[in-house]
């Protein structure tokens, strides 16, 4: 018997992948605890108990970016934080933490070392976080979903994928999945997502372009986001949502997605094998170009630059590519060849490869 400490969240680029290993993790040791470690703020307060684990929070601290009075409290913060998880470590006698980055991660790696056990590091970004990248010097081991990731001896394990995404790339029916999603089985199929909160700017585009797709016969799968205002539609060429918790029979649904490039939307639809076109968020630090950059180089999707992507785009663009079948299927193919499917059980065996005794079933 293991327990196991799984610290992150934020966004769902966090919580996914946590949640993905907590999965595998209670379907092979059923005798082992395993909690998450966040915040009362972030997605994992919804997410985490959904899926049947214990959340455990402290307060969210985020770096300081400027020297202010935030910044000078932030230190006695921090301390206060690293103070709270290694009470969480004796309490629960918590043989290893995982980190997956966001705000709860950094004061848990602090405490796993002042508490004397291993800790393993999971980078789901192309581009590192801070938190990951101050992290990984004194951790026993550090996983990365891409490939292009810089951190020193970090070993590439992918990105642990969800169950039904898992199994969705083994065995999906696509006239199925979009009898499913209340779609017409054999007409070409476009899904478009910006993400749980959704993306405006691809939002509109497709909007504004809904007219020459309807032209071209092809009919969309769009999710909108909870901060899109735009109404739910189902009709015979567009079936429009805030949301879906069905993004398995969604990628088996299409024949092409427009989508952002956060970590794990690039993970699941390349190793599933869909073709994309990425529009890369605009604000921040740029990572989702960089996340995209791997499936695009081998010509497994397509990069736009958000101010690009409009109607016009969509137009010249866009129909004609899901208009091509020979196009997509070699995208298809070149996409599952450049991605990891089986991120979750490489993560996992990692892990076990740090416990003391290197067999986690064994304690």
């Amino acid at each position: 018997m293991t327990n196991y400490l799984l610290a992150g969240g934020g966004t769902g680029g966090h919580v996914n992948p946590l949640l993905a290993l907590a999965e595998r993790i209670r379907q092979t040791e059923q005798a082992s605890g395993i909690y998450a470690l966040g915040t009362k703020e972030g997605l994992e307060s919804k997410l985490v108990p959904e899926r049947g684990f214990e959340l455990l929070t402290i307060n969210r601290l985020p770096f300081p970016r400027k020297l202010d009075l935030y910044a000078v409290k932030f230190p006695f913060q921090f301390l206060i934080a690293v103070k709270d998880i290694q009470e969480i470590i004796k309490a629960k006698k918590i043989d290893v933490v995982v980190g997956f980055g966001g705000y709860a991660s950094a004061p848990a790696y602090v405490a796993a070392r002042r508490s004397r056990i291993p800790y393993v590091i999971h980078e789901a970004n192309a581009l590192a976080g801070m938190a990951n990248r101050l992290g990984a010097k004194n951790a026993s081991a550090v996983a990365v979903a891409f490939k292009s990731t810089k951190i020193p001896g970090a070993q590439l394990t992918g990105m642990p994928l969800r169950a039904e995404i898992e199994q969705a790339i083994l065995n999906s029916d696509k006239r199925e999945s979009r009898l499913a999603l209340g779609l017409q089985p054999d007409v070409a199929t476009l899904l478009v997502t910006g993400g749980s909160l959704g993306a405006r700017s691809i939002n509109s585009a497709i909007s504004e372009a809904q007219s020459s797709l309807d032209a071209a016969g092809i009919q969309v799968l769009h999710i909108v986001g909870g901060n899109s205002d735009l109404p739910e539609i189902h009709s015979k060429s567009l079936v429009r949502i805030k949301y879906s918790d069905r993004m398995d029979l969604a990628m088996a649904a299409a024949d092409l997605a427009v989508c952002r490039a956060g970590a794990s939307t690039v993970c699941e639809f390349g190793s599933f094998g869909l073709p994309s076109v990425f529009v890369p968020y605009p604000i921040g630090n740029g990572e989702q170009k960089f996340n995209a950059a791997d499936l695009v180089e081998v010509g497994g999707g397509v990069l736009v630059d958000d101010s690009a992507f409009t109607s016009d785009y969509v137009r010249d663009q866009v129909i004609p590519l899901i208009s091509n079948p020979k196009r997509l299927k070699a995208m298809s193919i070149a996409a599952k060849a450049a991605s990891i499917a089986d991120g979750t059980d490489r993560l996992f065996q990692l892990i076990r490869g740090v416990l003391p005794n290197k067999d986690a079933t064994d304690k």
